[in-house]
Formats: structure tokens, sequence, C-alpha cells
């Protein structure tokens, strides 16, 4: 179960984007979320995608990857296809079954919707397979630093986010024993009707939930035991460094949000 899951694990190949500061890379994905949301027309579809495929090459990691980080979301992107087409009233009548049409406009609007949510489900896999959790964690501490004016804490936020992260495959591994256990008493996932998949899926919800907890308690006691306070002065191991080319890319995807924006309002 948890190698199938790529979200999160970190590629090492060596590119120039893995060197890109964290905090560039958090800024940028925040950018092109509003250039893929701002997508409603092919041409707009098109450069995003030249755009995100250039940048997957970058990284010197096979497309494979990206694809596999998207799979596990293809229901909901049927389930937005679905809707678009069960929804949408514009344009030729391709076919009729009763009261229901389906138009044209529907499964054009629905192929977008559903493309978009691939490219930003796969292109946003860049942020963990080239950052390390760490260099992710002092990126969101730089990229919330800000909010400290208006009260929030940067470094409880952080701490909330990385622990939320890492606590992903801690508990799929917990799903996965509970799965395995089950299996060795003769309740074979694999071999079950998809009725009682189903049943069998929700009963793992209560003994996940509670090992989940548990694990959330030891971390809470072994960090108060090594003197974890928040708000309390800390030194960085690694030390970010702005340089050049992070400003570059953050422009890049400054370039690619302003024309799919522009062209939406012109077009």
């Amino acid at each position: 179960m948890r190698g199938k899951l790529l979200i999160g694990r970190s590629i090492d190949t060596g590119s120039w984007v893995h060197g890109v500061d964290p905090r560039a890379k958090l800024t940028a994905m925040l950018l092109y979320l509003i250039a893929i949301v701002a997508v409603g027309s092919w041409p707009a579809l098109g450069v995003a995608t030249v755009f995100s495929l250039a940048y997957m090459t970058a990284t010197k990691i096979p497309l494979k990857y990206y694809v596999k980080a998207a799979k596990p979301l293809w229901v909901l992107m049927v389930f937005i296809f679905a809707v678009q087409c069960f929804t949408v009233t514009e344009g030729t009548a391709l076919w009729q079954i009763g009261s229901w049409t389906l138009y044209s406009g529907g499964v054009s609007l629905g192929l977008i919707s559903a493309s978009r949510m691939a490219l930003l489900v796969s292109f946003t896999a860049i942020l963990t397979f080239t950052t390390t959790p760490g260099l992710l964690n002092q990126g969101m501490a730089g990229v919330l630093k800000p909010l400290e004016g208006v009260g929030l804490s940067a470094q409880r936020l952080t701490l909330m986010m990385s622990i939320a992260l890492r606590f992903i495959p801690t508990i799929l591994d917990e799903a996965q024993k509970i799965v395995k256990a089950q299996a060795a008493r003769g309740a074979d996932l694999r071999e079950l009707p998809w009725k009682e998949k189903g049943k069998m899926l929700v009963s793992l919800l209560v003994p996940v939930t509670v090992g989940a907890f548990r694990r959330a308690e030891e971390l809470v006691l072994s960090m108060e035991s090594r003197g974890y306070r928040i708000g309390a002065p800390r030194s960085e191991y690694h030390l970010l460094v702005w340089k050049r080319r992070d400003t570059w890319f953050i422009l890049s995807f400054v370039i690619l949000a302003a024309s799919v924006l522009m062209y939406r309002i012109l077009m």
C-alpha cells in the first residue's frame, strides 16, 4: 500500500530543479495553482501542459512517476468529467437518453476540468519529488513567516503540516499491517467482492484511527522529553540562500499565470 504512494517522497536525480530554494518552489506552486484554476479553454490548457512537461522533464525524473502520482485520484477526475457532462447544456447535442441530453460543451469542459486536475496533482508532485522533508519544512517556515504580523505562529503551522505529512506513510503502514493480519485469517482483500471490500475498508477506520492517536501521543511525549518548545529560539542545520535562479524560477510561473489570466479576460 505504501509502495504505491508517491506523493511525499523525494527522488534525488541531481537536476537543477532540486537545487531551487524551497521557498521559491512553494511560491511557484501557488502561482501554478492560480494558473490552473484560470485555465478555461484548450489553448490555455495546451500552454499549461507544455509548461508543465518542460519542468517535469527538467527534473530528470521519469514521467511515469508523475502519472503514478495522479493515478490515485482517477475516480475524482471521472466524477468531475461526469458532473460537467450532466450539468452543461452548451454546444451541439451529441446524445440523448430520455430527458437528458449530452452536449459537446459539457464534454469539452469536462475534459478540460479533468485535465486540469491531472496536471495540478502531477505537477505539484515536483515539490515533494525534488525537496527533502527537512528543506520543505524550512521553506514553509519562510513562506509563512509574514503571517506572524497578524498573530499567527509560523513555527506552529509548519510543525502541524510537517507532522501531518510524516504521518501519511505511518498510517498507511498501520493499515497494511491490519490488512495482512486479516488476510492471514482468511479475509484476503483481493479475493473479496466489491461489497465486502467496502465493508472491510470501513472496518479499518477504527483500528487505524486508534493507532494514529496512540502514535501522536507517543510523539508528543518524546518531543516534550527532549525539551522541544514552540516559540523557543532554534538554529538551522541548512541555511537557505536565495540565488538568481530562484528569482527566474518564480518569474517563469508569474509569466504563466499572467498569460493564462490575460487570455481568459480577453477571450
